[in-house]
């Protein structure tokens, strides 16, 4: 029971109110999650960057040239999958029809054979 003039606030008022604060803490809260998001993303690709960095992969020969191994960074060679461990690295590096690619030198990651 407020009148126009006792200077209460309406409970029409009151939810109005809660209403606009509530669509502010949301958009807060939607801003917060695509931080997050962004931030975790940036993780993933970072993480993905530094798994390519530590692996090598090996392009499949063509016609005549021997296969070439890359570290698994390689802008030469630019496969998404196909990853091989240290390991493989160093046994494809001994094998004859296999070389290592002049640009990233993935051989300097590995033991001399």
């Amino acid at each position: 029971m407020s009148g126009a003039g006792s200077g209460a606030i309406s409970s029409l008022d009151k939810w109005r109110a809660t209403r606009e604060y509530l669509a502010w803490q949301l958009r807060c809260a939607d801003q917060r999650v695509r931080e997050l998001e962004a931030a975790e993303e940036k993780e993933r690709q970072q993480a993905e960057r530094v798994q390519a960095r530590e692996s090598w992969k090996i392009q499949p020969q063509r016609s005549h040239e021997a296969a070439l191994l890359h570290r698994g960074d390689c802008s030469l060679y630019k496969s998404a999958f196909g990853f091989i461990s240290y390991e493989d690295a160093v046994i494809a590096l001994d094998e004859p029809d296999v070389e290592p690619c002049q640009i990233c030198m993935p051989e300097s990651g590995l033991p001399s054979a």
